[in-house]
């Protein structure tokens, strides 16, 4: 699916697979932006799509987790409450912060739940959020391009 999506719909695959990615569902969207990254496409428009994607998908985490937390998880998802209360803990102690790490495989995508859940306000919310992704992102093209020279 991944290597469709960019071959045949370029940055928009990207903006796709960058937002999938950033919700609940089980996808990784780094090799997609090391492989454009490194290629022919331009690597500030690969960082600012893929930045954007993965920090819409967030927002939709977010507003999961502060309007439908309870319906979504109790109908869609088979989420522990031990987890979740967890996560709920990490992000009452460390505050907006510790969304800098929204990026991160396992974690991230709870974190994002959690600051909905929390009530915690929306633009601390997106400037830790697009700040963590977008750093790592541009990371995974400098090392993408370096691989290559």
């Amino acid at each position: 699916m991944t290597t469709y999506l960019i071959t045949q719909l370029g940055y928009a695959g990207l903006f796709i697979i960058s937002f999938l990615a950033a919700t609940l569902l089980p996808l990784g969207s780094e090799a997609a932006v090391a492989a454009m990254g490194a290629s022919a496409f331009d690597p500030a428009l690969v960082l600012t799509v893929a930045t954007a994607g993965n920090s819409l998908g967030a927002l939709v985490n977010y507003a999961v987790g502060r309007w439908g937390a309870r319906v979504f998880f109790s109908r869609w998802l088979d989420v522990e409450p031990a987890a979740l209360e967890k996560t709920r803990r990490i992000c009452r102690r460390w505050g907006a912060p510790v969304l800098f790490f929204a990026w991160l495989p396992v974690i991230g995508d709870p974190l994002t739940v959690a600051a909905g859940i929390v009530n915690l306000r929306l633009a601390p919310f997106l400037f830790w959020v697009i700040l963590g992704k977008g750093i790592r992102y541009l990371l995974v093209i400098q090392g993408a391009q370096a691989l290559l020279t």
